[in-house]
């Protein structure tokens, strides 16, 4: 298990987010990756009343804090349509963000329950649900600009938490940094500077999905440890 390391610094290369679109959410019939895309519709033919498309992010207005998953789950976000609703990783994530100042109201895995989040935007590295969980290197690069858009657009961020190593290599790669430079770890945090000067720190966790906390990978106290460090450090950003 990596050690929680200082905050390491690092500025980008000059990378553009996207060269067709701003978008930070892709269209409810995004084609851009055909397998994920026969998915989906093989999913809308089964089950015609599930979400069904790319999900798209959640959000409090003006969010200082960006959350980056994995992926949507077939029967969680894919069916639901709203980020780690509907699944056991929404279960412990949205807890942890009602119980640090987050979120507010009640989670009730839908996305109509009243929950809402406070300085917080929620969303993933790949929007579509990938076949057994797993999108391709290919498919991680084609949604990388929807990310680096939202890096780019959302000015008021100040901080983002990585839910594991793709998440983390994605958001270091959108941030026109090279992973190796950055190793993800859990409880590792890190110093970004983005293309227009403004900073960023990424903190990074084990995905909170069953099967990490089923093998003991991530406790409950492990993941709750990172939110103390993100919470002190949301607060620190307020006061200055």
């Amino acid at each position: 298990m990596a050690k929680p390391s200082p905050a390491r610094n690092a500025s980008p290369r000059p990378v553009s987010p996207s060269p067709s679109t701003q978008a930070v959410n892709p269209d409810r019939d995004c084609d851009l990756c055909p397998r994920l895309r026969s998915f989906i519709l093989e999913n809308r033919a089964t089950e015609p009343d599930w979400h069904n498309a790319p999900v798209p992010s959640f959000s409090a207005p003006s969010p200082r804090l960006l959350i980056v998953g994995l992926a949507p789950g077939l029967r969680g976000a894919n069916r639901t349509g709203r980020p780690f609703t509907g699944d056991w990783a929404g279960d412990l994530l949205y807890e942890t963000l009602l119980d640090f100042g987050f979120a507010k109201g009640a989670y009730d895995e839908r996305p109509d329950d009243g929950l809402s989040l406070i300085d917080c935007m929620i969303t993933n590295a790949v929007r579509c649900v990938p076949p057994q969980n797993k999108p391709s290197p290919a498919e991680i690069n084609t949604c990388r600009p929807f990310l680096a858009n939202i890096l780019e657009q959302e000015k008021s961020l100040t901080s983002v938490l990585a839910l594991g190593r793709i998440a983390h290599d994605s958001l270091v790669r959108a941030c026109g940094l090279k992973p190796a430079h950055l190793p993800f770890g859990h409880g590792a945090h890190f110093s970004i500077k983005l293309n227009d000067e403004r900073k960023l720190t990424l903190f990074d966790s084990y995905h909170c999905s069953r099967y990490n906390t089923n093998t003991g990978v991530l406790t409950h106290k492990m993941f709750r440890d990172v939110f103390k460090a993100l919470r002190k450090h949301c607060d620190a950003q307020i006061l200055r």
